[in-house]
């Protein structure tokens, strides 16, 4: 392993040590100077404005403090029965967005939804979210939302609603059936629909327009993983993949744990696998070009360019099954895929390989693998089938040509679904809609397709719906309204469900329009026809029905719904296998699919490549217009609200490193270069960002960004954000779309961004080497002792005067007000499992030392601990970072329920966000290609507090529960306790972020809306009652979800008994997938938390500085294999 340093780091510029780095990062406050303030081109005013505005200011300030704004308080006088202020109430439901699925409990305040949680009840997800689950919520608040049916024209909505009666529908209804006839070609286009009641919704439309066709298409294509499946087992679906189970993953270009399929499924799977408790743990090795969130916590990695990962599946074909073509890889590309090969052969049937590639050969290929290494029937079985990618590629591809030459009647788009942007074939699609003598859309919110279309007929928010999913076969969840609809209830025409406005307009024969519910007794319907049948527990449907509805989750036999009809497979060139009803079980391996496979395999491509992924947060783009996801950091560049193109880096030794063109040498002060890159002629500019694990010559860029439209005008975020991708992607000689491009042109540096929003750098807990009189300590390698400077190097200099990455002995031997760097601090440990042994002893004898340090104080800790903290409760967290893969649901979750503010790019850009957990993401080993570790980052709580004691107004405390408390109407805002803060967690109000202090001029807008986000009253809707809304000027941070304490406190009260660990579990804990959050009672000897507690790899972050933390850590650890490392 070539350039492995024992360091971890967080960017080139920390691991080289940078002087103007060390500079930069040695301010608490990234605020740009007052310099680059005043340049700022926001400052559009002149000196003579500047007076006149601050005049006004003064005047308008002092008339304003004699009167504030009145916002009316209604008395809740009149409620439901159901409801009791104060109490929170959940309801079961499902989160689902074409693929996306995760059962939710939905917990809702006085009539409001406002948090997501796990649904423990599910066999798939056993209670895990993802951070677009628990960002969902917001979206129901969006202000953009449809209100009721609309005619488009000119991409302008006008209302279609009647003065008669006050409902708008009718006069919808009438006009789309009036331009509807018995043989139109009807064409509903949506992502993949997992529902049984809205696929027999679609069976009843076509009943009445047998010319219908269903097209189900994926953004980000599973189509050639389908088609290869349905070519060897006769079943075009996803089969069950058991990550738990294997010893050895192998993941060609899979972001299985990020975005392929079903993540959180996954993520609580390998998790599973990867505990050291027995001394054993899965070993995972990723081939890929550039490092995904996937490739991140692999113990391995590969680097093999785009085009090639399909040569290096051949390689591995040709190492295990034997008897294809020889594979176009150089020799130690080769090499290393032996050595793959070599341990699959060792592990046989406890192998797993997944492919994220969308080629049908390769797909095969795979199959033939897992096949040959026993994998089927151990690590991936068929019996239970995934429903959670239906697209077929060459379906979309038609429908843009039907549409081009005119020949559709009437085209129907359903809720989710953006065919004239979130495809390959996008811009045929959008330029032939108007070919339809009919278009609808049922999108919720304005897109470029709804704006496109002739009418819009908007579909519920899903917490306003009832419905379905059948996500895989056998296993149902419902969906149940949280709410009533919110414009129905305002006085508009208001939504309605997408699959109720299809039967609407075929005037099915089991629509019952008279019912209170429609949709719900058509649901009903055909669950008793189905799934009632297919149970036995149950007597009556009704009390099947009333426990499915309170589960929110149902387990039967076997498939129950009815399924889309499968695609023919005729037309692949393979020898398909005969294709299994819908429902039924898939039958046995057909090796003859497999033949031939080989020749449909990518060829390498030349020159410079461009790979294209989804991202954890926008997805493929139907999330750009929710700012809680827009603010989520990328777990890899760490960059929001935007994508950029990854360069490569190269580590020369030393302090050395070239990143490609020398790009982004001011990264760390928030510049980035901005380059072109050049796809087929097509040319656009897009800020680059230097990423550690990209293979050279090769560039990775998230699609999804670039979307024009995304809400209504003035109120809508998340459009002109970054570059749109779509238009770059091809297509194969089968078809299938392909996600990365070959012949790229990237230039130099062609302009700027001086506005670059990546959090890398931000509330870094590494230090500097300045003395107290501001000068910089550098080492002369010449002379080999230290020499102070204020000014920067000179190039004769910089050949022999190096910056110090300080660490303690340095510190020591200084001692000169230095302060300790990252080398030798207790931040991350990490070690592999064959040093386990190793890894502990060293745990042991470094905690060792920091405790003897920690005894020479006055602080008289151990008095506390008998007096006060194990009198009663004492609440601490445990971390395991080899749990954690940074998916971010923690960090999203904790922003839903503590009413976290969102502030935009240009506050982030200025080190002003302000998310109380932030995932560190830190790297070590070989600096090209390195492993990552993310560590959550909370407040921890500490037992001897730096904060606590600097506050002049004793605003921060501590509980004898040993919490860190925030009395915010006693703070006065002067951030003694952020500067005193080592862990760099606690946020500061520097402006009125949530509209808290009723004063407009201190209301920044997120993205220019004309309204500040967060002050219209439907988006304030989703806030937390139990959590105070800070106003500008406060500190706020983590508080352990103290609000949820309390309720955990007042349920044992009123059920007389202890409280229990399973009370209290705090939003970030709920939220995570794979469990790697554990929160409870310290004093709580038989609890979840005290079990955790006496694991040997735990540690305290910065225990030598004697803060007495109360959230432990669990070492990193890995299992890679070492013929990989050479």
């Amino acid at each position: 392993m070539k350039n492995k340093v024992s360091n971890i780091w967080l960017g080139t510029d920390q691991l080289a040590s940078s002087a103007d780095y060390i500079k930069a990062t040695d301010s608490e406050v990234g605020a740009p100077a007052i310099t680059e303030n005043l340049e700022n081109p926001r400052l559009e005013a002149s000196r003579r404005d500047f007076l006149k505005y601050l005049g006004f200011g003064i005047t308008a300030a002092t008339i304003a403090s004699c009167d504030i704004p009145v916002r009316k308080a209604i008395p809740y006088v009149s409620k439901p029965d159901t409801i009791v202020p104060g109490v929170a109430t959940y309801f079961a439901s499902t989160f689902v967005q074409g693929g996306d699925y995760v059962p939710v409990l939905v917990k809702t305040r006085e009539g409001r939804p406002i948090k997501i949680e796990g649904n423990a009840m599910s066999p798939i997800t056993r209670g895990g979210t993802s951070a677009r689950a628990q960002a969902s919520v917001l979206g129901m608040y969006d202000t953009s939302r449809f209100d009721g049916p609309y005619r488009i024209k000119e991409g302008m909505a006008q209302s279609a609603r009647n003065p008669a009666d006050n409902d708008g529908w009718d006069v919808i209804d009438a006009e789309i059936k009036g331009k509807m006839s018995a043989g139109a070609r009807v064409r509903i286009v949506s992502h993949t629909i997992m529902s049984p009641t809205l696929l027999r919704a679609v069976a009843d439309f076509k009943a009445k327009y047998p010319n219908t066709e269903l097209v189900q298409y994926d953004p980000v294509s599973a189509a050639a993983l389908l088609d290869a499946n349905a070519a060897t087992f006769g079943k075009r679906a996803v089969p069950s993949y058991h990550f738990d189970k294997a010893e050895v993953i192998v993941s060609f270009n899979c972001d299985f744990l990020g975005t392929w399929i079903s993540p959180v499924q996954y993520a609580r799977q390998y998790a599973a696998g990867r505990k050291t408790g027995n001394g054993k743990m899965s070993r995972h090795i990723q081939i890929e070009s550039g490092m995904s969130m996937t490739g991140s916590n692999a113990d391995n990695r590969i680097l093999v360019k785009p085009s090639q990962q399909g040569q290096a599946i051949l390689a591995l074909y040709n190492a295990i099954v034997g008897g294809g073509a020889s594979a176009d890889l150089d020799a130690a590309t080769t090499e290393k895929i032996n050595a793959v090969a070599a341990e699959l052969k060792r592990n046989r049937t406890r192998g797993l390989v997944v492919s994220g590639t969308n080629n049908l050969g390769e797909q095969l290929l795979v199959n033939a693998i897992n096949q040959s290494i026993g994998a089927y029937g151990s690590t991936i079985t068929t019996d239970r089938w995934s429903n959670q990618r239906k697209g077929s590629d060459q379906a979309i591809a038609k429908l843009a040509s039907e549409l081009e030459a005119g020949s559709v009647d009437a085209l129907i788009v359903l809720d989710g679904a953006n065919p004239a942007f979130d495809n390959a074939f996008a811009t045929k699609i959008a330029a032939g809609i108007a070919s339809a003598k009919l278009s609808i859309s049922t999108s919720g919110v304005p897109n470029e397709t709804t704006m496109l279309c002739q009418y819009v007929a908007p579909n519920h928010h899903y917490l306003e719906s009832w419905g379905d999913v059948e996500a895989v076969e056998g296993e149902l969840s419902l969906l149940q309204p949280t709410i009533t609809p919110i414009f129905a209830s305002v006085g508009r025409a208001g939504t309605r469900q997408e699959g109720e406005s299809l039967l609407v307009w075929s005037d099915a024969s089991s629509y019952q329009a008279d019912a209170d519910q429609p949709y719900l007794e058509y649901l009903k319907a055909g669950w008793e026809a189905t799934a009632f049948r297919a149970q036995s527990g149950f007597v009556s449907f009704r009390s099947f029905w009333d426990a499915s509805l309170q589960a929110g989750v149902v387990t039967l036999g076997g498939a129950s719904s009815v399924a889309a009809a499968p695609v023919a497979t005729d037309s692949l060139g393979v020898a398909a296998a005969p294709v299994a009803a819908p429902g039924s079980e898939a039958g046995a391996f057909n090796d003859a699919a497999t033949s031939g496979a080989a020749g449909k395999v990518s060829k390498a491509g030349t020159g410079m490549e461009v790979n294209f992924f989804e991202t954890i947060n926008v997805g493929n783009g139907v999330y750009a217009g929710n700012p809680w996801l827009q603010e989520v950091p990328d777990p890899v560049t760490r960059t929001v609200w935007g994508n950029y193109l990854t360069i490569p880096v190269h580590w020369e030794g030393g302090n050395s490193y070239t990143a490609y063109e020398g790009l982004n040498a001011e990264e760390y002060k928030g510049k980035a270069d901005m380059v072109s890159l050049s796809i087929g002629g097509v040319a656009q500019e897009i800020t680059a960002v230097r990423q550690f694990g990209q293979k050279p010559e090769t560039f990775s860029l998230a699609l999804g960004y670039g979307r024009t439209i995304t809400g209504a005008s003035g109120r809508a975020i998340g459009h002109n954000i970054g570059i749109n991708v779509y238009p770059w992607l091809t297509t194969d000689a089968d078809g299938y779309v392909q996600y990365y491009a070959s012949n790229a042109e990237v230039s130099g540096r062609v302009a700027v961004e001086d506005e670059f929003a990546c959090v890398q750098y931000h509330h870094t807990m590494g230090l500097t080497t300045k003395n107290e009189s501001g000068a910089m300590a550098y080492h002369d390698r010449l002379s080999g002792e230290t020499v102070y400077l204020d000014r920067p190097l000179t190039e004769e200099e910089k050949d022999h005067l190096e910056p110090f990455n300080v660490d303690e002995k340095t510190v020591m031997e200084l001692g000169e007000g230095m302060q300790g760097g990252l080398v030798n601090r207790s931040i991350i440990y990490q070690g592999t499992l064959a040093e386990l042994g190793e890894l502990k002893e060293h745990i042991s004898e470094k905690r060792a030392e920091a405790k003897h340090l920690n005894d020479q104080t006055l602080y008289p800790y151990e008095e506390y601990v008998e007096e006060i903290y194990s009198q009663g409760h004492w609440w601490g967290m445990h971390v395991d970072l080899t749990a954690c893969i940074g998916c971010a649901a923690c960090e999203v979750a904790c922003v839903a329920e503590n009413n976290v503010p969102i502030v935009g790019k240009y506050e982030v850009w200025r080190h002003h966000e302000m998310k109380w957990m932030r995932i560190d993401r830190y790297f070590y080993g070989d600096v090209e290609n390195p492993r990552a570790v993310y560590q959550p980052m909370m407040c921890q709580h500490c037992d001897n507090a730096p904060c606590e004691n600097v506050c002049p107004v004793n605003a921060s405390q501590h509980s004898d529960e040993g919490l860190n408390q925030m009395i915010y109407n006693r703070c006065i805002g002067t951030r003694y306790c952020a500067n005193n803060c080592p862990y760099k967690v606690r946020r500061f109000n520097w402006l009125d972020y949530t509209t808290g202090d009723l004063f407009s001029s201190n209301e920044p807008t997120v993205q220019d809306e004309e309204l500040p986000f967060g002050a219209d009253n439907l988006t304030r809707m989703v806030l937390n009652p139990d959590v105070t809304v800070r106003s500008r000027g406060v500190i706020e941070k983590c508080s352990f979800c103290a609000q949820r304490l309390q309720a955990g406190k007042l349920t044992a009260k009123i059920e007389k008994r202890p409280l229990r660990d399973s009370d209290v579990r705090t939003a970030c804990q709920t939220a995570c997938p794979t469990g790697a959050i554990t929160f409870g009672d310290r004093n709580g000897k038989n609890g979840d938390l005290n079990s955790k507690l006496n694991n040997p790899l735990n540690y305290l972050v910065l225990e030598e500085v004697n803060t007495q933390s109360s959230v432990f850590y669990a070492a990193r650890v890995h299992n890679p294999l070492e013929e990989l490392n050479a």
